[in-house]
This record gives structure tokens, sequence and C-alpha cells, in this order.
């Protein structure tokens, strides 16, 4: 295995932060949206409601999980950078090891939510064409 230096984990740092910045834009987009269909559903309740509010729940719950592995993966590339720094190599790839695996299954949830919200807009989407008809 070859030796990491301080840098490799180092160049995650930005990537991470670049990442957790989308992951609360979207955050705090779907809280705009789901204020906005509780007051909708306050005033004129209907089904359709209902289910965009399931959807925008598994939605929330998934990005509650991009973001806690992303700073857990931000969170070990700070431990290990400290464990190359204090020599301790092996323990420090390991760590940097479970650090891109964190990333990389944060990824996925956050294409497999891509999906679910590409969904959403295309009911959505039929809704009005539905209407026009």
């Amino acid at each position: 295995m070859p030796e990491l230096t301080l840098v490799t984990p180092s160049i995650m740092f930005s990537a991470i932060s670049l990442v957790m910045i989308a992951y609360t834009n979207r955050f705090l987009t779907y809280t705009q949206v789901i204020r906005n269909l509780a007051a909708d559903h306050e005033s004129n309740p209907s089904e359709k409601q209902l289910r965009q509010i399931a959807n925008l729940r598994k939605r929330l719950v998934m990005i509650r999980w991009m973001q806690i592995l992303g700073i857990t993966s931000l969170f070990l590339c700070v431990i290990s950078t400290f464990l190359i720094y204090i020599g301790m190599q092996t323990a420090a790839a390991w760590i940097f090891g479970i650090a891109l695996l964190s990333m990389i299954i944060s990824l996925a949830i956050s294409i497999a939510e891509i999906h679910i919200s590409v969904k959403a807009l295309d009911i959505q989407l039929d809704n009005i064409v539905q209407k026009k008809r």
C-alpha cells in the first residue's frame, strides 16, 4: 500500500465542503417547499398533497443520511490527516479508506434522491398536461 502524505486526505476537504453545500441547499429548498405545502394543505387539504408530503419526508430522510455520511467523511479525513502527522501510516490509510467509502455511500444516496425528485416532478408535469386536456 503506498504511503499517504498529508496532502492526500486534505484534497478531500474542499470536495466534501462543496458537496455539503449542495446538500444543504437541497435541504433548505425542501424546507421552503414543505412550509408552502403545509400552508396550502391547511387551507385546502387534498390527497395529492398528502402524497407529496410522503415523498418529501422520504427525501428528507435521504438528505439527512447524505449529510451525516458527508460529515463523517470529512471527520475521518481530519483524523486521517492527524494520524499521518503523528506517523501512524497504517491506521491513517484505513481511516482514509473508510472516509472514502462514507463519501461513496453519501453520493449513491444522492443519486437515488435525485431520481426520486425527478419522478416527483414528472408526476407534477403530468398533472399539468392532464388539466390542459
